[in-house]
Order: structure tokens, then sequence, then C-alpha cells
């Protein structure tokens, strides 16, 4: 049976009002519980852990980091369901998660990066604004949707930093190198008419004025990663991650990355400390003697 559209909405509005959770999570939990539904005909209050259990068989071929995402959304579909007086317990209480390796996001080398930016075409508008998109993504480690959505009034390219607007509506100010403002002042003389008003204050704009859209950017990081001869399965995150290894291994405090990165914990930047040990690691062993 499907999941009624009502339960569906309820539970949309409670992520989006009371958890506050971003629109990309929030789609991608109802998504999964929608989903769910779509397979397990039985009633939400009367779904039980064998249920749940062998659900997740039948979608084993996903991998361990999908699945642990797929039961986070159900894990919480039926806590909001319990909260709401609708059941007595989570069936999902009793279903272990997938065991995860720590995830270590792919990197760019300097030269990598430098190749991706040079690639990019320079004699049509778009190519500059391009040029500038990546010089941002880079150079202030910014998340796709911060960089989508950066506002021309949040750019202060004489002061050198940029005050960005991320996850849970939290703000921070990140400094902009020579390179991205130059790039900025560059898009801004190019920068095509908006189609409405309400498009006057952001920054980075399509063909048609409107605001260039997350696949758009996507497309384009790989559209240029392909030209620069980077075989690497990248996206525009990469450059954030790329953004944050080079810093940690030019000796970088991980606080200061921490801010900059607008992480709420310190475990999460810590990752990049096992990028930069997993590069060494790697060296060393290729040049070992006993190997």
């Amino acid at each position: 049976m499907d999941l009624t559209h009502k339960i569906l909405s309820d539970y949309n509005y409670y992520l989006r009002i009371e958890r506050a959770m971003s629109p990309n999570t929030v789609a991608g939990y109802s998504s999964d519980v929608e989903s769910f539904f779509s397979k397990v005909e039985v009633e939400p209050a009367n779904v039980t852990t064998k249920d749940v259990l062998d659900y997740l068989a039948s979608v084993d071929k996903l991998s361990k980091r999908s699945q642990s995402r797929l039961l986070s959304a159900l894990r919480s579909f039926f806590d909001w369901l319990v909260l709401e007086g609708d059941r007595k317990d989570n069936p999902c209480d009793a279903v272990d998660s997938p065991k995860l390796g720590r995830y270590l996001p792919e990197v760019l080398s300097v030269d990598e990066v430098s190749a991706i930016m040079d690639s990019v075409d320079l004699s049509s508008w778009n190519g500059v604004r391009d040029r500038a998109i990546l010089e941002v993504l880079y150079g202030c480690g910014l998340r796709v949707s911060e960089a989508t959505g950066l506002l021309i009034s949040h750019v202060y390219l004489d002061e050198g930093f940029v005050r960005v607007v991320g996850k849970g509506d939290k703000e921070r100010i990140v400094p902009m190198g020579e390179m991205a403002v130059d790039a900025i002042r560059k898009y801004l003389e190019v920068r095509p008419v908006p189609e409405f008003p309400k498009y006057d204050d952001i920054m980075f704009l399509n063909r048609f004025g409107k605001s260039i859209s997350r696949v758009a950017l996507f497309n384009m990081v790989k559209k240029q990663a392909m030209l620069a001869g980077v075989a690497k399965e990248i996206s525009p995150h990469t450059f954030r991650h790329s953004f944050a290894t080079h810093l940690i291994e030019n000796g970088a405090d991980l606080r200061v990355v921490q801010e900059m990165l607008g992480h709420e914990s310190i475990l999460t930047t810590e990752i990049y400390t096992h990028i930069d040990s997993s590069t060494w690691q790697k060296a060393i062993l290729e040049h070992h003697p006993r190997n």
C-alpha cells in the first residue's frame, strides 16, 4: 500500500519545522520512507522489526552507507509516530546499523585543482562565471547549496571575506584569497541581467537570469574535470574536501578549519587529518622495502 499523503505531509512538516533539517535531508528521508511503504504493505502503526529487516534484505545491493541512511530515515519516522502517540515502540530499535568503515572522501591534488581551473574557457561570460564558482568552491570551501545561494551583498571584495549562511541558517565568515576575489570581480562585470527582482542579489545566475541550479553546478564541475584530464570521480563537494585537506597539510589549526567549514563538531573536521595520514601512508607503503 502507499503511505497516505497526509502522513507523509505531516512527517515532512515535522522534519522541516520542528527538526529544522535542510531541504535535501527532508527530501531524502521522505523519499526513503515512501519507498519503504510502497513495498511493505502494512499500516505504519503495525510495522514490525521483521518487516524492517526483510525490507533491508531486499535492498542488500545498496552500499552499506545507503542502507545506513535508509535505516536512519525509518528510525526517524517511527520515532515521530511514537512522539505523536500513534505507536508505543520503534520497530527499528532492535535493528543494528550496517558497520561502516571511516569514509574518506575523494581529494584533488593542488595540481589537479589548478588544471581544472585552467581548463575553463574564459572567452564567454558563462566561462568567467564558472571560473568564479570554482574559485569560491575551493578557495572558501563552500557547500553546493551555499554557492548556489550566495548573495552579492554577502561578498566583501575589498575586505576579502564572504559571509556564508550554512546548515540550520548558521552564519560564518570565511576569508577569500586574491584569486577568488579577482575571479568574482571579473564575473560581476559580465553577470547577466536578473530575470526578476528576486534574483538581483543572487551572485551566480544562469543564462536566463535566474539562480544557477545544483544540477547545473554538478554538470559544470564534471565537464571541467574531464577537460582537465582528471579521472577521479568528483563533485562540487570535492573542492570543499580538497580545500580542507590542503589547509591541514599546510599546518592550519583544526579548530580554524572547523570554523571555516561550518562543522558543528570537531570530529567531522578530523576526517581530513585521516586523509592526510592516508596520503603519506600510501607513499610509505609504495616504497617500503618489505613490499
